[in-house]
């Protein structure tokens, strides 16, 4: 029997539209700050049965990656499919102060660079490309890439959005340091304030589907759990929030009160002990794996599942009460923790279920991949950073990626297949990830022609990424 090329197999795998085949509705959920060992098929000490559900209908990524080891700029990145240094997302929109104790006044605080900031508008991002497919999205969640309307998510390709704007909230009063920052489209509103934002949502998650499922659609699902409330109380500051029946379901740590003397500030404070932040971190998870078990249960309500293709991932390395293990580093770090994420992907009849892939793929694959899967074409005059995944995923053919890059300030890294090389505060390192995935073995003066070599790749790279079209709001042009 003769053998088909490879071009028509993978044309085959990664081009399912055609005539007369209905297109394939996207959920992209998004955690945050959720630690790389946080998922129940991986840890007994955590409970998540609905991502569990998606790891044995799906594939479970172990080896993926974001572009950036913290919120603003990974978000920008994965909504692009361009290396945050591209796009000019890569720092993050925020404002320092509150890290000091300090609460703006509401005057001082609208001209901050935290409600100034935002994605330079020339920036193309993936709802107003689907739009081209007749898509119909929606975001509800964390927002994070600016305030000001020009930068809000309407404004920007989809249809609805309810969600806070920045990168933080309190997760029952809704404010970012005492600010109110939701938003029902393009205008704020406090109508749900004293409700849990996760259960919110789920509820406005749950109202799009039942109002769009006759159509092709993107939901967008940012949760901002289990990421620390956005809080200047000392009790509450410094770990995530969970309602006490989430809370209830470690009964092993659950205390009702538990707070000891500490410091907060750099001043003596009453703060939660490490107890009750493991189980407001526990809980937040678990809050949120029921409120995605909704979701996948109102896909099969609706006969949707087949159909749709549900992304999730978190948007960093873990923090604060995450379990990155067997990774070394966390959230705003270079090493693996702060940037191999948590990633699931379910696409029935695509994608073999109960699989695990180990291929190295990123998220900057999001936006090609889901480009290709509804049969549109980035614009011409677009550079994306990655390739459609959706081959390797379907054929555990090899990933066609080789290297990746990320850049926060002076924290420099590189990966180029195996090797890892990282260069911050002075120090260089140097790993072999085929056989160090913990990064415990600094390699660079055994080997530093290799050393030398992966910093080439980097500036390369740097070089590539400065001679990008300058986009606002860091670089000066």
């Amino acid at each position: 029997m003769l053998m088909k090329p490879l071009w028509v197999v993978t044309a085959l795998l990664s081009a399912p539209l055609c005539l007369g085949v209905e297109k394939p509705n996207i959920v992209l959920i998004v955690s945050d700050d959720q630690g790389y060992n946080d998922l129940g098929v991986l840890n007994d000490h955590i409970i998540t049965p609905n991502l569990d559900r998606l790891a044995s209908e799906g594939a479970r990524l172990t080896n993926f990656y974001v572009a950036w080891n913290a919120c603003t700029p990974s978000r920008g990145a994965f909504l692009t499919g361009r290396y945050p240094q591209r796009n000019g997302i890569y720092d993050m929109i925020r404002n320092e102060a509150p890290d000091y104790g300090y609460k703006y006044p509401p005057d001082e605080y609208a001209v901050t660079w935290e409600r100034i900031g935002g994605m330079d508008t020339r920036e193309i991002l993936l709802p107003r490309l689907l739009k081209e497919a007749g898509y119909y999205s929606g975001i509800f969640g964390k927002w994070d890439l600016g305030v000001h309307r020009r930068f809000l998510p309407l404004q920007r390709g989809w249809d609805e959005f309810y969600g806070f704007v920045n990168t933080g909230i309190d997760y029952y009063t809704h404010e970012r340091y005492g600010a109110p920052s939701i938003y029902r489209n393009n205008s704020p509103t406090t109508e749900d304030k004293g409700t849990y934002c996760t259960y919110l949502f789920e509820r406005e998650a749950l109202r799009f589907l039942e109002q769009n499922k006759d159509r092709p659609f993107f939901l967008y699902l940012p949760f901002n759990a289990p990421h620390g409330a956005s809080n200047l109380d000392p009790k509450i500051r410094g770990a995530a929030q969970a309602p006490e029946k989430w809370r209830k379901m470690y009964p092993d740590l659950y205390a009702e009160e538990a707070f000891v003397e500490g410091k907060r500030y750099n001043k003596p404070a009453l703060v939660a002990n490490h107890q009750l932040q493991q189980t407001h971190y526990l809980g937040a998870v678990t809050a949120m794996d029921a409120a995605i078990g909704s979701v996948l249960n109102r896909l099969d309500e609706y006969g949707l599942t087949e159909n749709t293709i549900v992304v999730f991932f978190s948007d960093n390395g873990g923090s604060g009460d995450a379990d990155n293990a067997p990774l070394r580093g966390r959230k705003s770090t270079n090493f693996e923790g702060g940037l191999r994420v948590c990633s699931l992907i379910r696409y029935p009849g695509r994608i073999p279920a109960g699989t695990v892939n180990h291929e190295f793929l990123t998220s900057l694959e999001i936006v090609p991949t889901l480009l290709k899967l509804v049969g549109l074409s980035p614009p011409d005059n677009v550079i994306l950073d990655g390739f459609d995944m959706l081959p390797t995923l379907a054929s555990s053919s090899p990933s066609p990626r080789r290297e990746m890059y990320w850049k926060r300030r002076a924290q420099e890294a590189a990966r180029v297949n195996n090797w890892k090389w990282i260069r911050e505060e002075g120090t260089t390192f140097l790993f072999d990830l085929s056989n160090d995935l913990g990064e415990q073995n600094n390699l660079v003066d055994k080997m530093p022609e290799k050393a030398a070599e992966m910093q080439k790749h980097f500036e390369a790279w740097l070089k590539r990424m400065d001679a990008a079209e300058p986009k606002a709001p860091f670089k000066d042009f």
